[in-house]
């Protein structure tokens, strides 16, 4: 495959089929049960796809954000929604830094057994108290006798409960008022229970997929498994970040287009007053105006996503991808809640946990507030608030 507008068209399609497999009643039996989609992963990986974005040489496929983007997008939109889209982009994206930065020896030992899905990494960053602010951490790796000892917490760590690695930003420096952002490291780390608790936290939606709290107490991590160099790791997650914000805006798109078509079906077949409800523009002109929208982030998607493709800096419009694809998307699912009416709140009709999956979004990888601050401040060239 070379031509990049055929390699995503080729991607949608195959990927599309696959996701579909798995219908609306898999999610909801893993999302009651609790169940990590093992079977959905699994699919996934004897397809090549967790791989995507892994070079070929490393046993991945090699391909593009663009294409990547779009296959996060099918997923999310066959149903699978953030359960199946988490289930698959921690595969994909938090590789980012070992395959840019990482020695030759940690790249052939880890990413074919991520890219053949044998491996389920963690990716260690946020903490109770940093928040966004993540030169604030405290998690501290101190050297050691061949190697390096972390002790600190992390939080809304996904997969920790099933993780043989985790990618793990440590402090090996004091945090300086001049260069904040320095001084933390990044290391590919064993998730070793005797030394990290992992307690789960209970939460909205997404309740396939496990998310945590760390707390770890003296981690040995042999000097080997240092990604890149000392002081210099949250530079290495940039490399991940603005992918991660372009897919996320896509799954985004993909839930509110799995939303859209479960809303624009029940407005079809569902009569009242001796008519389909979809004959109303009360009720028809939402759904469209959540149509024209999820498509226009899409836009915005791809464009971000090409961006990054031709290694042009893509800052501004990898936020404008997210927070349109969380707006969208939110907005796609609470218009699909409305046409349902009381039947939205049975589980049986799938939006409820459609619409649960989709408000992360606003909030995460990064508030909409964070998007506009950093809009307003990098593009506009206003002062800074905070």
């Amino acid at each position: 495959m070379t031509d990049p507008e055929s390699n995503v068209e080729i991607v949608r399609k195959a990927t599309r089929e696959l996701a579909r497999k798995f219908d609306h009643d898999y999610w909801l039996d893993k999302d009651r049960d609790h169940q990590y989609p093992w079977e959905f992963v699994k699919a996934f990986a004897a397809g090549g796809w967790l791989g995507a974005m892994i070079p070929e040489e490393y046993g991945g496929i090699g391909l593009g954000l663009e294409e990547a983007a779009v296959m996060m997008g099918e997923i999310s939109a066959s149903g699978a929604g953030m359960a199946g889209g988490s289930a698959i982009h921690f595969y994909v994206f938090p590789p980012a830094p070992v395959v840019k930065y990482g020695s030759e020896e940690m790249k052939r030992e880890y990413l074919p057994k991520l890219a053949a899905g044998e491996l389920l990494m963690a990716f260690g960053v946020t903490e109770p108290d940093a928040g966004v602010d993540t030169s604030r951490i405290k998690t501290k790796a101190t050297k050691a006798e061949g190697g390096w000892k972390v002790n600190g917490k992390k939080v809304f760590i996904t997969n920790a409960q099933n993780a043989q690695k985790i990618l793990l930003l440590a402090r090996t420096s004091p945090r300086r008022e001049d260069k904040p952002l320095y001084g933390m490291s990044l290391f590919l780390a064993d998730l070793d229970r005797d030394a990290i608790t992992v307690r789960e936290i209970e939460k909205l939606g997404r309740a396939a997929i496990d998310t945590n709290e760390l707390f770890i107490d003296d981690l040995f991590v042999p000097e080997d498994r240092l990604v890149g160099e000392v002081d210099k790791g949250f530079y290495y997650l940039l490399d991940g970040l603005n992918p991660e914000r372009i897919v996320v805006g896509m799954e985004g798109v993909g839930l509110g287009r799995a939303a859209l078509d479960i809303a624009s079906e029940y407005a079809k077949n569902r009569v009242v007053f001796d008519r389909p409800i979809g004959q109303n523009q009360a009720v028809a002109h939402p759904l469209a105006d959540s149509w024209i929208r999820l498509e226009a982030a899409e836009g915005m998607v791809m464009r971000a996503a090409r961006l990054f493709d031709e290694g042009k800096p893509c800052g501004p419009e990898a936020a404008a991808a997210k927070y349109l694809g969380a707006e969208g998307g939110f907005e796609a699912c609470d218009r699909a809640f409305s046409t349902l009416g009381g039947y939205a709140y049975a589980k049986e009709y799938h939006v409820e946990r459609l619409w649960r999956e989709v408000r992360l979004l606003r909030n995460a990888p990064f508030s909409q507030e964070m998007v506009r601050n950093y809009i307003s401040q990098q593009v506009l060239g206003l002062p800074r608030s905070y």
